[in-house]
């Protein structure tokens, strides 16, 4: 498959092994992993950084074998989930400070390109969500909004 901005293809990833059961080695139960994943997101902590904290520092090799849950579930039944999703926000993140290097540097028309195509990228998911009704439909994208929105 193509990749979505250049006219490379890539090689896939590694893949993960194929188990369907949590390991045996794994020390924390499920009810502790879902206290350790609230814990978490009350710090500040985003979900992937949180799946990665499981993963390096409490042996948790996959919350949703571990506990039948994603971890986006799991904030999701605490009334923790945060209110744009993930990638989205990431994507917004950098579209603000790209704006900020462009202003500094208004002949940068590389980054210029950069900006308009996260931007295509943040229409898509927009588009994404609303149509899985993880938006609401009347919510738009727009570069000052996402600045209040974050900041």
């Amino acid at each position: 498959m193509a990749r979505m901005h250049t006219r490379r293809k890539g090689q896939a990833c590694s893949k993960r092994p194929m188990i369907s059961e949590n390991p045996t080695w794994v020390p924390l139960s499920a009810t502790d992993i879902e206290d350790l994943v609230a814990k978490f997101s009350n710090d500040g902590v985003t979900p992937a950084m949180i799946g990665m904290m499981l993963r390096d520092q409490y042996a948790v090799p996959n919350v949703k074998l571990a506990t039948g849950k994603t971890v986006t579930e799991i904030l999701a039944e605490k009334n923790l989930k945060p209110a744009l999703p993930e990638d989205l926000t990431a994507l917004m993140v950098r579209a603000i400070n790209l704006q900020a290097h462009l202003k500094e540097n208004p002949n940068d028309t590389a980054n210029s390109r950069g900006l308009n195509m996260i931007e295509a990228k943040i229409r898509r998911l927009e588009r994404y969500y609303k149509g899985n009704g993880i938006l609401p439909v009347t919510w738009k994208y727009s570069l000052a909004d996402a600045e209040l929105m974050l900041k």
